[in-house]
């Protein structure tokens, strides 16, 4: 990875600089670009492209900006969680946890079994995956749906900031930090748990207490499932997992096992690829160059500058720092202008877990505060519509509970 220092630059080129990161980052603050249909991954596209074109990122180094254990990363989980939902591992697990369930304890099963989820896996993926059955269950139970879908949105968003596999900027940061799996879930995995009860409980403060007490409905049925084709999943899954917690390299061992679920005689693998987001890909490919111009043209120096002066040592000042930079530009975005501050910190190791953590639960303020959140909102629709108050009531206070569970724990064990 480059290091944060500036290099020459003409006028023309350094105005450009200027312009191209303005441009990029009000489209992913805002979305989309006013007055065009371009979104962040387009914008992460044309901002590269551009800062390559003004020569602030030289072709020559342009490799050198990207941190490809990253993409490995992020590329390996999407094909083995893939994998997963084609052959219904997701699906029939929640069905098989929820279809005893008594309605009352829906609230609580939901928060935790998209946390779980989220803890090893990518968490928008596993909002893709619980939408459409929380739809189906709150409709056959005869239950408003849209508490339990922002339990999907909330507890994922909590309980991926568990591990490093979790989340996007999660993966960014364990490649960059070089922390340990094993590590990272120690010392994050607790807030991830206490933050799932804080959501259950803020979530049944909101929707529940008033209510009156449901009625056991009919038991479910178990769709079909087809255990020879979720046995060789689950082993190089339950691997892959064994392989990060025994110290392995999260790429290389998330990598082997994408590798060995491609080898197969049952399942096409062009089904497989619809599965990446290659969008997201794009984006951090995008964003890297981008980032890395903003270095060279000094514009990432200058605007932390602006923040030094706020004593971010502190772990609290710059965890506020971290949660207000994630809600204007997103989590990713923010991860990368503010991993250059970190190697210089006092602690850098807390420093990266705060960030992770900051930058994860942050995500619970607002429905454009994660990806995820955004997944749920849309999947739901026309079915289901939660408006922006809507999520803000509920997201505000787990948000602000959790962030200071987060700070209070990450202080205790630093």
């Amino acid at each position: 990875m480059n290091t944060l220092r500036a290099i020459p630059l003409p006028n023309i080129n350094l105005i450009a600089a200027y312009s191209i990161f303005i441009a990029s980052y009000t489209v992913f603050a805002l979305g989309k670009f006013p007055g065009l249909k371009i979104d962040r991954p387009g914008a992460a596209i044309v901002g590269a492209v551009a800062m390559v074109a003004f020569k602030i990122v030289p072709p020559g180094q342009a490799l050198h900006f990207i941190d490809f254990p990253t993409l490995v990363l992020l590329f390996s989980m999407m094909l083995i969680v893939g994998n997963l939902h084609l052959v219904g591992f997701f699906e029939w697990n929640v069905q098989l946890v929820l279809r005893r369930l008594n309605p009352n304890y829906l609230l609580p099963a939901v928060v935790f079994a998209s946390g779980f989820f989220s803890a090893f896996f990518v968490n928008d993926i596993v909002c893709l995956v619980m939408v459409p059955f929380v739809l189906a269950i709150t409709r056959r139970m005869k239950l408003a749906p849209a508490p339990y879908l922002l339990a999907v949105a909330t507890g994922s968003n909590v309980g991926s900031v568990a591990t490093m596999t979790g989340n996007p900027q999660n993966m960014l940061i364990g490649s960059i930090s070089g922390i340990r799996y094993r590590d990272f879930l120690l010392h994050l995995g607790p807030v991830a748990l206490a933050g799932a009860f804080v959501d259950w409980g803020v979530l049944h403060w909101a929707f529940m207490r008033k209510r009156p007490a449901a009625a056991p409905d009919q038991e479910l049925e178990l769709p079909a499932l087809d255990l020879s084709r979720l046995t060789k999943p689950v082993i190089v899954v339950t691997a892959v997992i064994a392989g990060f917690l025994a110290g392995v390299p999260p790429a290389m061992m998330a990598a082997l096992g994408a590798a060995a679920l491609l080898i197969t005689r049952t399942t096409d693998p062009r089904k497989l690829y619809e599965r990446v987001d290659w969008g997201l890909l794009v984006f951090f490919v995008g964003l890297f160059l981008i980032v890395g111009g903003a270095e060279n043209a000094g514009i990432v120096s200058r605007l932390l500058a602006l923040v030094r002066n706020w004593n971010l040592q502190r772990l609290d000042v710059f965890t506020l720092v971290v949660a207000l930079f994630s809600n204007i530009v997103s989590n990713v975005p923010a991860v990368m202008l503010l991993k250059s501050l970190v190697p210089g910190f006092a602690d850098p190791h807390t420093a990266w877990l705060g960030l992770a953590m900051a930058s994860t639960l942050a995500g619970n303020l607002t429905i454009t505060g994660s990806v995820a959140n955004i997944i749920v909102i849309e999947s739901a629709k026309p079915e289901v519509h939660i408006g922006f108050w809507d999520y803000f009531r509920v997201g505000f206070p787990i948000t602000i509970l959790t962030l200071l569970i987060g700070l209070l724990w990450l202080a205790l064990v630093r």
